[in-house]
């Protein structure tokens, strides 16, 4: 893994512009960055991220049987009480998932770390799936890539598959973000167009507009009923929102399913270090409430305290995250004991907590990259790389692209 200089596409920013990506550039500061790229060995592809994003998948799937059959870890998930068996239900009958993206620390080096699972409303995917792999053919046409280079991406043909497999020709889903937001609506369209593309109806709708019909379905601001909906609105949100009460009688099909709830929470990090303690790919993760004791010199709770035990520089070095939290919101870094770094944005303080150990961010050229490594289904199917000055990622930091040279 290494950091190239390269020269942008001639024209790109217009190109950007007519597909639609207008926030290529964000607050006057570049989002898509091709002043340079990152380049990766096919075997760090598939060893070092492929193959332990489709195992820390299959992980996550463990987690979520013990959580929906806890009240204990569903509480402590902050679930809503009155939406466990809506949650639990959904994982029973195997309510199908679409896509999610593990965000991993990783330089080319050692084992990929999992620093979180956006497996739920995971942003980013048009620019990952189709703008990135424009850029590649450019780049190869123009002479700047050579023919061999390829890329890890096949994220758009993954999610026509998924579509193809899940329903049946002309089944028509709906798709809603808030409105106003470019980022949302990209993400969106991205997959509105794979399930077009699957011989599915797909058709667009804010989520402000979405009401009840006479008899308790959901409907369209056209009036159609809406039998399937993907919405880019997270489960956290929609389980608090009062539109939640009629979630379990609709009759609707949700596209992230409600069990996803459990695993595009931060709470999941413990729960997996205490099912998979040492994985390589896994940090020492704890819930605030059972290690806060012993980060000022106490004791931790009981049930953890042999595994605590076992990482003795967790007390001092570790990041603190929110359960809920996009962007990197309400993340603090603590080094020595001390808060070293914290994010700007404490949108997100006041929810429960969980220490995780810290893995330093690689650095190339000043800018230190997480790798988005975006799964469909059980499948890890691309990548899509973001980096920052700053040790947290956070919503302005730039999208890199990526290319494979063997």
């Amino acid at each position: 893994m290494r950091k190239v200089d390269m020269p942008e596409r001639p024209g790109w920013r217009e190109a950007a512009a007519e597909l639609g990506f207008t926030f290529a550039d964000m607050h006057g500061e570049p989002y898509w960055d091709e002043s340079s790229a990152y380049e990766f060995t096919l075997r760090e592809i598939e060893d070092d991220i492929e193959d332990p994003a489709a195992e820390l998948h299959g992980l996550c799937r463990e987690a979520v049987a013990a959580i929906v059959a806890s009240e204990e870890l569903m509480t402590r998930l902050a679930i809503p009480e009155p939406h466990w068996d809506l949650v639990a239900e959904s994982w029973h009958r195997n309510a199908p998932e679409i896509y999610g993206r593990f965000d991993l620390a990783y330089d080319g080096t050692g084992p990929a770390k999992l620093l979180e699972y956006n497996a739920d409303t995971p942003t980013s995917l048009y620019e990952s799936a189709s703008f990135q792999w424009g850029w590649l053919e450019e780049q190869i046409a123009l002479g700047v890539l050579r023919p061999t280079d390829d890329q890890f991406n096949s994220i758009h043909e993954a999610l026509v598959d998924r579509f193809r497999t899940l329903f049946a020709p002309g089944t028509d889903l709906h798709f809603a973000a808030m409105a106003g937001n470019p980022e949302d609506y990209a993400t969106v369209e991205a997959m509105g167009w794979a399930a077009r593309e699957a011989g599915l109806g797909a058709h667009y709708t804010d989520l402000e507009k979405i009401g009840l019909s006479e008899d308790g379905q959901f409907a369209d601001a056209e009036d159609r009923v809406i039998g399937t909906l993907f919405k880019l609105y997270p489960w956290e949100d929609l389980l608090r929102d009062p539109f939640a009460a009629h979630l379990a009688g609709a009759g609707c099909l949700l596209l992230e399913p409600a069990w996803k709830a459990v695993v595009s929470n931060k709470g999941l990090l413990p729960v997996l270090w205490q099912m998979f303690e040492g994985h390589p790919n896994l940090l020492p993760a704890f819930f605030l409430a059972d290690v806060e004791a012993a980060l000022s010199g106490g004791s931790p709770a009981p049930a953890v305290a042999a595994s605590f035990a076992r990482v003795p520089h967790l007390a001092r070095e570790h990041v603190v995250k929110p359960l809920f939290s996009r962007e990197g919101a309400s993340i603090s870094i603590v080094e020595n004991g001390q808060v070293t770094d914290a994010s700007p944005d404490q949108g997100y303080a006041g929810h429960p907590k969980i220490v995780q150990a810290y893995q330093p961010l690689p650095v190339f050229d000043g800018f230190r990259p997480v790798i988005g490594a975006w799964m469909v289904g059980t499948a890890c199917c691309g990548v899509g790389i973001r980096e920052d000055r700053g040790r947290i990622t956070q919503d302005l930091s730039r999208f890199k692209p990526h290319y494979i040279r063997d």
